[in-house]
């Protein structure tokens, strides 16, 4: 009864936090996109103002405007700067945070771009970023100051496309808007992405909980062709001139296909409201990626496509982690097996009464040994998880999270999914 109490209490702090934030007293209906550059090495960071762009859709919620996730290696927080009031917050995750934890990140320096949306300001505010220190606490790493009266704010779309509607159920301030952007389509073949575009969308709602919540999603695509046809492949020695310039190999492993050039991502999306962004790539070639709350990459011409598609969409939409560990990754002590992470489908047992542990039989062992006397899909605590085989947990022996042998969610992911998709609905 106790653990019934708590749930219901957690589920109800968004809608009292997000209730106190009135959008047209702070807010236009169209977005504020500040790209910036994320820069530094493995134990070191640093943030560089690139510009701010106008767009003219706001795709996210005018309600829940507080983020009470806790998602994310990075965190954006918005003040009203005359009475330095939260009118705005949402976490996310970057491209350069994975880096970080590279054995590239040891030996030398980059710098990636990225991008925070927020809805467009009717007076002067603040930006601050944050980002996770090494005990997972979010630690301030930049501000910025700017007003709607900021001429340096740029209005022009530099990749201005034609758009579709794949499916609309209303207003997107009240839904969860997903866009399309096709890469490595060329203009002759942009029949093919809209018919690929509805064939995944629908593949989207043969899975549990988005079926059940097919109401609260707007889909939308974006045709913004390629000069060529196809995607790179840099270890075949391919090189292709798609839009988005995605490429395999990403921080050297082969599978991983993701794009470093976030300008034409945000100018392509900025055509429709927007919640979430899909890469969908022109590759027969498996692979692709996710960064929570940035975008979500997959190769839609192999036949584990759909099967990539909902695990990357796992990931860039709801935070999920990966569950598996005997696959060769490019990342180096990813989940430090001393602090709890974030995601909520694995554990460190460090803080697991913040996790599934209601959903855990008292009568099983917990950690629970992985056991074929289990169905795959019970809950329990099985070590091997987060790309590591000891010290991370993951909550069922099989999901569509850890192998493509299953084709579902387990039951902790599809609770995260359903409390994600809450904070964009009204």
């Amino acid at each position: 009864m106790k653990r019934k109490l708590l749930y219901l209490f957690m589920v109800l702090i968004p809608s009292f936090v997000y209730a106190q934030i009135n959008f047209d007293d702070h807010f236009e209906n169209k977005t504020l996109r500040m790209d910036y550059y994320h820069a530094g090495d493995s134990t070191s960071e640093q943030f560089y103002f690139d510009e701010f762009i106008e767009e003219p859709n706001w795709g996210g919620s005018k309600t829940k405007l507080i983020d009470s996730l806790n998602y994310g290696n990075s965190y954006l927080k918005v003040f009203d700067a005359k009475s330095n009031t939260l009118i705005y917050s949402r976490g996310y995750c970057t491209l350069f945070d994975e880096w970080q934890t590279t054995d590239e990140a040891k030996k030398t320096t980059r710098a990636i771009l990225e991008t925070v949306v927020i809805p467009f300001p009717k007076d002067s505010i603040r930006i601050d970023l944050y980002t996770r220190d090494r005990k997972n606490e979010f630690v301030k790493r930049f501000e910025i100051a700017t007003s709607p009266a900021n001429y340096f704010i740029r209005q022009v779309n530099r990749h201005k496309y034609e758009s579709f509607k794949q499916l609309y159920n209303g207003d997107p301030s009240g839904k969860l808007d997903i866009v399309f952007i096709p890469d490595g389509y060329t203009r002759d073949e942009m029949g093919k992405f809209k018919q690929d575009v509805a064939k995944f969308s629908g593949y989207l709602f043969e899975y549990d909980p988005y079926d059940s919540m097919k109401d609260d999603i707007n889909i939308w695509g974006v045709l913004a062709p390629s000069v060529e046809s196809g995607i790179d492949i840099p270890g075949d020695s391919v090189y292709v001139d798609n839009l988005l310039e995605t490429s395999y190999y990403t921080f050297d492993s082969e599978r991983y296909a993701m794009t470093f050039n976030n300008k034409v991502v945000r100018d392509a999306a900025a055509n429709v409201p927007y919640d979430q962004i899909i890469i969908l790539m022109n590759s027969e070639k498996y692979g692709g990626g996710a960064i929570y709350n940035y975008y979500s990459v997959f190769a839609g011409r192999n036949e584990k496509a759909k099967q990539t598609f909902v695990h990357e969409f796992g990931h860039g939409f709801a935070g999920l982690a990966d569950e598996y560990y005997t696959s060769d990754v490019a990342y180096v002590d990813f989940y430090p097996t001393d602090v709890e992470p974030w995601e909520g489908n694995i554990t460190t047992l460090v803080d697991f009464d913040s996790k599934w542990k209601d959903l855990v039989a008292d009568s099983l062992t917990v950690p629970t040994p992985d056991d074929e006397k289990y169905d795959e899909n019970m809950i329990g605590v099985f070590e091997g998880g987060g790309y590591v085989e000891k010290g991370v947990y993951r909550p069922t022996r099989n999901s569509i999270m850890k192998s493509f042998t299953s084709n579902e969610y387990n039951e902790v992911s599809k609770r995260i999914i359903r409390r994600v998709l809450e904070t964009y609905i009204d």
